[in-house]
């Protein structure tokens, strides 16, 4: 591994240029550590990689889960579900009641709750019928999903709760139960075990690592571990990290590669963790030679994959100063279809073909209180706004398992900055 980064090897990592001698890459760099235990470090250069497998991956839709509430007493808005339905209708659409907070008994005053809960959404009531133990109370099955960042996470059993209250997302009371099942978990296998480095030219971590590949002790399997975030490198030699994409696990194998002489393949196996979807390196192809030349082109990708290209935007932002105050920007809107076509279409208008101006609410709101490009107050013109008022409605969203996020929410976060919103 090489880097023209001179004797500067100690400058930023967006200022190093990592290149090889081989005609084909590099692709990838891992920065990360290698044989530690407990905490690690993020930016100590291991190796530079011609290919990743196992990394991108494309896994089936996540699938609906049933869990039990047993031993329950009803109340608010579920117990009134229970009431109005005929038993037909539970299961049904009709029978949707949102995400349910589960939680225990309030603490006392002062004391800070020794567990807060798991969050079911998407929640649609299967059934209900008599507890055989508990007069006067009913087991409930429900439909949804456990709110859970990787579909691999554990959920824990609380250890000292006796009695499980129910909430909604407003924190309005749906009732209690002595116990649920089907949402406590031990964690997942990772759906992809192995992860290879193809072409790995490795640096003297990883070294070490390999070294130790059979060694079936303690210290042995310490040497192996690694973890390491994965940065995409361009035809200059420039690296721009790809959020959430890490290589974690235990360095298994290592073996001469077909993709260059003195080039290794390294096999890790992986730590329970998701892999990133495989359109995501689409994606970073439109970064390969600098920044994207033109506009929309995120417009033909679904929400995953928009959300994700807000995501490689937010990794490649550039640090220039923020035009002054009163600037007014254009909005394209022919393609804000729903809530990441708005965060694509927004970093645009502010910082031109590829620009980021947040990916999620807080990053908006982080955004818009300036050192994003743009300082308040400006003028936003947006176009083709009659597609953003179509699409953007009250409703669930079951893509981010929450409210949905409409076209007036924006416009009055915009207007609480001092945004002056044209519609057009």
């Amino acid at each position: 591994m090489t880097t023209s980064a001179g004797p500067g090897t100690d400058r930023p990592q967006d200022q190093r240029r990592w290149t090889w001698e081989h005609p084909d890459g590099p692709h990838w760099l891992l920065l990360g550590d290698v044989g530690f235990e407990g905490s690690c470090e993020d930016d100590i250069p291991l190796a530079l990689c011609t290919e990743i497998e196992g990394l991108f991956v494309d896994l089936p839709p996540r699938q609906r889960e049933r869990f039990t509430l047993v031993g329950c007493t009803p109340g608010g808005a579920l117990a009134d579900l229970l009431d109005r339905l005929p038993v037909e209708a539970l299961g049904t659409e009709r029978a949707w009641l949102g995400d349910i907070c589960i939680t225990g008994p309030p603490p006392p005053p002062g004391t800070p709750p020794s567990w807060w809960g798991e969050d079911l959404s998407d929640v649609i009531v299967l059934a209900q019928r008599p507890n055989p133990t508990m007069p006067e109370t009913v087991d409930i099955d429900l439909d949804g999903f456990v709110h859970i960042y990787d579909r691999t996470d554990a959920v824990k059993r609380p250890g000292d709760v006796t009695e499980f209250v129910l909430l909604s997302r407003d924190e309005m009371p749906y009732g209690t139960c002595s116990d649920v099942t089907g949402v406590f978990r031990e964690q997942a296998a990772s759906p992809v075990p192995q992860v290879r480095l193809l072409g790995c030219r490795p640096e003297t971590p990883m070294l070490t690592a390999l070294d130790a590949v059979g060694q079936a002790t303690e210290a042995g399997l310490r040497r192996r571990r690694i973890r390491a975030e994965v940065y995409r490198v361009a035809v200059d030699g420039s690296a721009g990290r790809v959020i959430d994409a890490v290589v974690s696990g235990t360095v298994e194998a290592g073996e001469p590669s077909r993709l260059g002489t003195g080039l290794i393949d390294v096999t890790v196996d992986s730590d329970p963790r998701e892999p990133l979807p495989s359109g995501i390196l689409g994606i970073l192809e439109h970064w390969n030679a600098g920044r994207p030349a033109e506009k929309s082109l995120w417009a033909g990708y679904d929400r995953e994959l928009r959300h994700h290209w807000a995501g490689v935007a937010l990794a490649h932002r550039s640090n220039m100063p923020d035009r002054p105050a009163g600037t007014t920007y254009d909005l394209d809107g022919r393609f804000v279809t729903d809530i990441e076509g708005f965060y694509c279409a927004i970093g645009e208008a502010i910082n031109g073909p590829g620009g980021y101006f947040g990916w999620n609410l807080d990053a908006l709101d982080d955004c818009l209180r300036g050192r994003f490009g743009a300082r308040a107050p400006f003028r936003l013109v947006w176009h083709d706004s009659a597609i953003a008022r179509r699409h953007l409605v009250a409703g669930y969203d079951r893509r981010r398992l929450a409210p949905a996020i409409t076209l007036e929410y924006l416009l009055g976060m915009l207007a609480a900055h001092h945004v002056e919103v044209v519609l057009r």
